[in-house]
């Protein structure tokens, strides 16, 4: 019999979906392999980053082992971007037919959100992806799959469900979880996460979420789309504090008008029981003092360190991770880490690339580097707010002379046909030179475009070639190639145009 999973994460309600989906990632009836003598690779941990590596190296030939204690597929399809896309995708659906007369398109009624029904399509759909990191599809692929808390006996040796998993090199891959909220007076009070708010069936009236990072942002603005009274509370960082303050500006002002509460006093909010049900969040000499409902922390996340021995593997940790070098190496020479557990990049496609790194230099003794990663990311609130490298300001910090090239989406045909005008393209460059040290994108569809300048910041290509590439018209990717004509022009220097004259003249 397989223990029971650690965390307080629930797959509820126990519906036919749900129950598909726990037959894929934990199911009931597994029975651990017998060990082999010995493994080239012991991945502990089965989200994005440990399934990369467990299927990379199965695939190169290598004998594999990987320890799961809870879920396969991690936070990604359980608890992270899987269902919070799918439940973004409705509310998307919701805020099209209420702009529909902006098209001259008559919608009879207000629109009529049945939540139970947009939560059952999102645990539908996650159990048709999961299929793809199923238990039984890593075992077909020839990876010994254990179900159980994994623990470092020493620095060459694992134990699982009373088996010993002796290995060369291993992988820590346990991924992070959502920080309890830091605020006074909640230790003790209910308090939803990405872990357990997609357990919800029904709509709660008022809704707190604490902290406006893209977790938070994205869901309030979801929830406030189906119904919800919203409140978002801020720190003195404002929203998206890591972003481009013009571009997350642009993202509050769309949250403010689907109906987002946003209050500032989020670093100093006490919380107590309220009478008569729900929860009361204060803040002394800020004017906030409000009673809701739920309670969803959005604000910070703590890798999973705890429980795996990695003192009897003389691997280091601290409150912010396994400590790693640039090859992803551990203090342990023979273990490695990728993902959340040691990246400040907590994203699904950092954690795979990071995955890759790990293989080339655990496997084939390579010296990959992870700061040679292009890493791109997006908010999926909507507008979508990508952005990869620097901003101006952190150019500025790093010392860094740049040239800011800005295409305003209210001049881009597309946009403007389909009333989504509201953004811009902004890419800097090195000064002097058309080298790529940054983008910022905020549209519809931003996670899509940013992915033309990442290929072009990791291939070298400048921002003058990507003029001279043809896009389709109309399109949003039309703005990229625009702030390139405008890094030509900026070339014309009155010295070039003064010559360029003289030759015309002359040509007559």
């Amino acid at each position: 019999m397989l223990e029971t999973a650690h965390r307080n994460a629930t797959l509820e309600p126990r519906d036919e979906h749900n129950q598909r989906l726990l037959s894929l990632v934990r199911p009931h009836d597994w029975t651990n392999p017998a060990p082999k003598p010995r493994y080239n690779l012991v991945v502990v941990g089965a989200g994005t980053a440990g399934l990369v590596c467990a299927a990379g190296a199965a695939g190169l030939g290598a004998r594999v082992a990987l320890v799961e204690r809870d879920f396969l597929g991690g936070d990604c399809l359980n608890f992270g971007c899987v269902p919070s896309k799918a439940l973004l995708a409705a509310a998307r659906a919701v805020a099209a037919v209420r702009r529909a007369g902006e098209f001259g398109v008559r919608v009879p009624g207000e629109v009529d959100v049945d939540f139970g029904k947009v939560m059952e399509r999102m645990r539908r759909l996650r159990a048709e992806i999961a299929p793809n990191d199923s238990a039984r599809r890593f075992r077909d692929l020839g990876v010994d799959v254990f179900l159980g808390q994994g623990r470092f006996l020493d620095a060459h040796t694992m134990e699982v469900g009373g088996a010993r998993l002796s290995f060369a090199k291993a992988v820590i891959a346990t991924g992070a979880r959502a920080a309890a909220p830091a605020m006074e007076g909640m230790n003790g009070l209910p308090y939803l996460t990405n872990e357990t708010v997609f357990s919800l069936t029904g709509l709660p009236r008022r809704l707190a979420v604490i902290g406006a990072g893209p977790i938070g942002c994205e869901l309030a603005q979801a929830f406030a789309r189906f119904g919800f009274e919203v409140l978002l509370f801020e720190s003195a960082r404002g929203v998206l504090p890591r972003e481009d303050r013009e571009a997350a500006a642009l993202v509050r002002e769309a949250l403010l008008k689907d109906g987002v509460r946003i209050l500032g006093c989020g670093k100093n909010l006490k919380a107590s029981a309220a009478q008569g049900g729900g929860i009361r969040l204060q803040s002394a000499g800020e004017g906030c003092d409000v009673v809701v409902d739920e309670v969803l922390a959005a604000a910070g996340r703590r890798p999973n360190v705890e429980g795996l021995g990695l003192e009897e593997a003389g691997v280091e940790y601290s409150d912010k991770g396994v400590r790693v070098d640039d090859h992803l190496r551990t203090t342990n020479p023979d273990i490695f880490a990728a993902g959340d557990v040691c990246s400040p990049y907590q994203f699904t496609h950092a954690a795979d690339f990071m995955a890759r790194t790990v293989l080339r230099n655990a496997l084939f003794k390579g010296r990959a580097r992870a700061s040679a990663l292009t890493i791109p990311w997006c908010t999926y609130t909507e507008p979508e707010l990508a952005r990869v490298g620097l901003t101006e300001a952190q150019a500025r910090e790093k010392g860094i002379a740049v040239e800011t090239f800005t295409r305003e989406l209210a001049h881009v045909d597309r946009s403007i046909l389909e009333g989504r005008t509201d953004g811009f393209v902004r890419i800097h460059v090195r000064k002097g030179t058309d080298r790529i040290v940054g983008a910022t994108v905020v549209a519809e569809n931003a996670g899509d475009l940013i992915g033309e300048i990442s290929l072009a910041m990791t291939n070298g290509i400048g921002l003058g070639r990507i003029a001279n590439t043809i896009h389709p018209y109309p399109t949003r990717a039309e703005a990229i190639r625009q702030t390139g004509d405008a890094y030509n022009r900026g070339r014309l220097t009155p010295l070039v145009r003064w010559l360029f004259g003289k030759w015309l003249s002359w040509s007559l």
